[in-house]
């Protein structure tokens, strides 16, 4: 089987999200402002969306996205855009190393379901102009809903009722993604990461919440809301530890929820953040109970525009395969380069230089 033909998740493989064009950002800002209509805006995401197409093709994707080109974040834009939940300003963003986000988030206003959604008119656009590429829909994991939602009691008393919500929503979004023709999903989750380090648990228990518990709340979320997917859809989920301006939130190694990610999601592939130190080592891989099991090994950093080593890249992916056998592990950067819209720091031709290097070392080590 050569590179080219093998099933989804690619063996070069991409997580999601681009940088956005100087226009694109500049109509936003216009919009924000009341300069612009938002039919004024659509315009310009309408023809980047189409170049981003393009340009995915040109440098070899097999899988392309939109690039997020309509979000401000990669999960808010989602997560507000459900039933009962509203996107608003905050006092305090997200405290990232070294930095703190914008202060936006969501909020629990009523029962959490999935009637329709501007995410599948924006799926549509896409396939409809990514000829035969295969369409790769991203969207935040019904985790990120239970642990960044700002919950409101008197809609939800009890916390179980609101998570069996979030997870019919869950089912009937996926469905709506697989009738607008999606046969590509993938999850973005960041919520594992409050599980890889001691750091982590503490702040989890000081919020009350107990990390053994958590762990298990975080399968059952993921299970149950894909629980019903058709069976020709492919989804996956990506894993990572933030990012945000080419900064991270947390750091720590798979450990401590190895058994549960690698031997307990009924997902088809996993997008894992490897590219340094912070991720730990390969050993937790040792789990993967499963030989349909895709790993793709985020080696290749989003964060910055310098490309790594090749030999050590390919020296990696040999480590990896003592635990995985080869053909069952991809390749990826280990994050998308523009989880919101401020993007990480590094040109346009450093990410399309990135993803070309991807591929290339894929073509290399799965000739």
């Amino acid at each position: 089987m050569t590179v080219q033909t093998i099933t989804i998740p690619f063996r070069y493989d991409q997580v999601g999200s681009l940088l956005r064009p100087a226009n694109l950002i500049q109509a936003r800002e216009q919009y924000k402002s009341g300069a612009i209509t938002y039919d004024e805006l659509k315009k310009v995401e309408d023809h980047e969306i189409i170049r981003i197409i393009e340009k995915q093709k040109e440098n070899g994707l097999l899988g392309v996205t939109d690039g997020e080109f309509r979000r401000s974040w990669w999960h808010f834009d989602f997560l507000g855009g459900l039933d009962g939940v509203e996107y608003y300003e905050k006092d305090k963003g997200l405290d990232f190393h070294n930095m703190e986000t914008r202060k936006e988030g969501i909020r629990v206003i009523g029962k959490i379901d999935f009637s329709t959604h501007p995410f599948i008119e924006h799926f549509k656009f896409l396939k409809q102009h990514a000829g035969e590429a295969v369409v790769k829909q991203t969207i935040p994991s019904p985790n990120m809903l239970v642990r960044r939602v700002d919950m409101n009691e008197e809609v939800y008393s009890d916390i179980e009722e609101f998570r069996k919500d979030t997870i019919v929503a869950y089912q009937k979004a996926i469905q709506a993604f697989y009738d607008a023709g999606c046969r590509y999903l993938q999850l973005d989750d960041t919520s594992w990461a409050d599980l890889f380090s001691q750091e982590g648990h503490d702040k989890l228990r000081a919020k009350g919440l107990d990390p053994a518990e958590e762990l298990k709340v975080l399968q059952t979320m993921i299970n149950e809301s894909i629980a019903n997917k058709p069976e020709d859809l492919t989804i996956t989920m990506h894993i990572c530890r933030g990012n945000y301006k080419s900064n991270y939130f947390t750091s720590g190694g798979y450990d401590y929820a190895s058994e549960v990610i690698f031997g307990g999601l009924d997902v088809d592939g996993l997008f894992l953040e490897f590219d340094d130190e912070r991720s730990g080592s390969f050993e937790p891989l040792k789990y993967v109970n499963r030989k349909d099991l895709k790993i793709v090994l985020g080696l290749i950093t989003s964060k910055t525009g310098e490309l790594e080593d090749k030999e050590k890249i390919k020296a990696r992916i040999k480590e990896a395969a003592t635990y995985v056998p080869l053909e069952q592990l991809c390749l990826s950067p280990q994050c998308g380069f523009s989880s919101t819209e401020e993007g990480n720091i590094l040109t346009e031709e450093e990410q399309w230089r990135k993803l070309r290097f991807v591929k290339e070392i894929a073509e290399e080590v799965w000739e």
